[in-house]
């Protein structure tokens, strides 16, 4: 095969990723830098330009970062002693460790209960009963739809999940209204589900992956982390009051038009009704779920039983023959396979960033090249909350851009040391990284919600402008109230 035709075969993105990956390999030893480190910067080089142009999957992305630290680092030298070399064996040992991580377990078992949802049909009925509750006006179709966002982001810890529940509900809903679906006010129902998803992923711990691998990267990396209950109680004020935001921004950018909508209410109830009466399967998930909830709030409190493991039994109950909701053959088609193993491999990548000193190798550059040596914690935060908010926009996944970012933010923190505090800084970062509001390719569930096509990019981006801007400005205030006599700053 020529060059001519490898090229017209590969997509350029890889090719780049490939070329960008080989030249950072190939240069002169980087002083301060094994050479295990820099191997694993051509690796980061390359994983980042694959996931920003999606050249590939993020499942075959992830199989080929496990082929890349297995052969590459497998042909450096330890970093604790040149003489030796870490061998593919000791690279691929790196390239899986993240699958021997805790939040991998929890993300698992978390697709699993958003499985249970959707099989039961829970999911569907909460958001139905919710919507019936609210009235037929346009205004109050919106509130009705950020409750179910709510109400749903507690309960289905997953995003995309979550999204693929309450679309239909809502196309249904526009469908039943008479409302065209390219209208204003289908536009403006649509883009509100989508960011009211990405506000939400702050404010719950389990409502999204990133949260998740942030976690992760915190118990690795740091030696602690935080309880469901206290990450509630420093995102959710945030969440809420940006809530309050997003139907503002909405109603002033994309006004409804229209008065009530006779028989909308009804339509909705129609819908509940088709249902019928809730099944055994829903009431055991649904006692399982509140269980769950009960044991992630008083973690720490009343008890020492970790998320993790206690999801893991609240899965072991939904799969058990007799009191589950569905069987392992039921279950298997319905999660998604992939997230796992991009999951394990991000923490794996993350892990051996820092494990090959390449983390804190970069965390010097940027704290000598932004002047970061002496600033404030409320300062630090706000120069890499603004980083990572615009560098958000060419990555297509937050977990993607958690994974590649975190732990060099957690090794820059860790660099600064002095009055920061890391683990509550890497929290407030791994907020961050749910700011999927500019574009609809900044987060799976906006994807899902432009693909009804009642809406544009243009007005996506629109309202995504506001609600980064005011977003941010919000946690710079919360960064000197709220989170800081939490402790957290």
């Amino acid at each position: 095969m020529t060059l001519t035709e490898l090229r017209a075969r590969l997509p350029w993105g890889l090719l780049l990723a490939i070329a960008a990956g080989g030249l950072i390999a190939l240069l002169p030893p980087l002083p301060g830098l094994p050479q295990a480190g820099q191997y694993m910067l051509a690796i980061l080089a390359f994983a980042v330009i694959v996931w920003i142009t999606e050249t590939v999957s993020y499942e075959v992305s992830a199989i080929m970062i496990i082929g890349l630290m297995a052969f590459l680092l497998g042909s450096a030298p330890t970093v604790a002693n040149p003489e030796v070399l870490i061998g593919t064996k000791g690279g691929l040992a790196m390239a899986l460790a993240g699958f021997a991580n805790s939040a991998l377990a929890l993300v698992a078992a978390a697709l699993f209960i958003a499985a249970a949802m959707t099989h039961t049909g829970l999911d569907k009925r909460i958001a139905l009963y919710t919507l019936s509750k609210v009235g037929a006006s346009p205004r109050r179709v919106l509130i009705g739809a950020i409750l179910v966002t709510i109400i749903l982001s507690f309960i289905v810890p997953s995003a995309t999940a979550r999204v693929a529940c309450v679309v239909p509900i809502m196309m249904g809903v526009i469908a039943a209204f008479g409302v065209d679906k390219r209208s204003t006010f289908a536009g403006a129902l649509m883009i509100l589900v989508a960011q009211g998803t990405s506000i939400w992923n702050v404010g719950i711990q389990t409502s999204a992956a990133q949260n998740l691998l942030t976690t992760g990267f915190m118990h690795k990396l740091l030696g602690e982390s935080v309880t469901w209950m206290d990450w509630l109680i420093a995102g959710m004020p945030w969440s809420i009051l940006m809530s309050v935001v997003l139907y503002v921004v909405i109603v002033k950018l994309m006004p409804p038009g229209v008065g009530k909508i006779e028989g909308g209410r009804d339509a909705v109830r129609n819908s509940l009704r088709e249902l019928g009466a809730m099944s055994g399967g829903e009431r055991k998930l649904l006692a399982i779920t509140l269980g769950l909830l009960a044991f992630w709030a008083t973690e720490g409190k009343l008890h020492s039983f970790d998320t993790a493991s206690v999801t893991m039994v609240g899965l072991a109950l939904l799969l058990m023959p007799g009191l589950g909701v569905m069987s392992w053959k039921e279950a298997q088609n319905r999660v998604p396979w992939g997230t796992v193993i991009v999951f394990g491999v991000g923490i794996s990548l993350g892990t051996a960033l820092l494990g090959t000193q390449a983390g804190s190798w970069l965390a010097r550059g940027l704290v000598d090249n932004l002047g970061m040596e002496g600033m404030s914690p409320f300062w630090v935060f706000a120069v890499l909350g603004l980083f990572l908010i615009l560098i958000h926009i060419g990555f297509a996944s937050a977990t993607a851009l958690t994974s590649a970012m975190l732990p060099i933010m957690i090794a820059l923190l860790q660099q600064l040391g002095g009055d920061i505090n890391a683990l509550g800084m890497s929290m407030l970062l791994g907020f961050v990284m749910s700011f999927g509001f500019l574009l609809p390719i900044n987060a799976p569930q906006n994807m899902v919600c432009i693909g009804t096509e009642t809406f544009t990019s243009r007005q996506f981006l629109r309202t995504g402008v506001w609600l980064t801007l005011v977003g941010y400005l919000l946690m710079l205030v919360m960064a000197l109230t709220w989170w800081k006599w939490l402790g957290w700053m």
